[in-house]
């Protein structure tokens, strides 16, 4: 087997289940923050869209220096739970063409910088499963926070939540 063919059906359950997660932001919670210093729940959603246009960059380039992006260009706000819903299935979409390749291209090196400083290098593959699928599980897993303390049902994830069950 490939790396393609044993990460994609990976990529696949993840998103479906990301998606179940968006699906539950309420558009008059978008703005909610259950702390000063943390991203409301429009920002914290969007970053999660946001992150899946990375799996084209890692697999697509060789470095990205985010000093050339500007701020709000690297995590532009949805403004609608449709938006983001939008946004999602494209970049879900994207990503899995994006990661459809040979094991070769799995272990070029990929930079991350931010101008003179590099924040990592690291194979595509480490990349992919770091950088992507596991910083997307991260935050999807803190909007769930996000969600209970909303009083919104948690889909269930990796089995029955407790708003869910069999």
């Amino acid at each position: 087997m490939t790396i393609a063919e044993l990460l994609l059906p990976e990529l696949d359950q993840e998103m479906a289940t990301t998606r179940r997660v968006l699906e539950r932001v309420s558009d008059d919670k978008l703005g909610w923050k259950p702390h000063d210093r943390s991203w409301s729940m429009g920002d914290l959603a969007s970053h999660i869209v946001n992150l899946m246009k990375w799996t084209d960059v890692t697999m697509n380039q060789t470095v990205f220096d985010m000093a050339t992006v500007p701020p709000e260009q690297m995590n532009p706000a949805a403004t609608s739970r449709a938006q983001l819903l939008e946004w999602f299935d494209a970049n879900a979409a994207a990503a899995r063409l994006a990661l459809a390749r040979t094991d070769a291209d799995y272990f070029v090196s990929w930079t991350l910088k931010q101008g003179d400083h590099v924040i990592f290098t690291m194979p595509r593959y480490a990349c992919v499963r770091s950088f992507f699928l596991n910083h997307i599980v991260h935050h999807r897993a803190q909007l769930s926070v996000y969600l209970r303390l909303n009083n919104i049902p948690v889909p269930s994830m990796y089995g029955p939540s407790a708003d869910e069950g069999m």
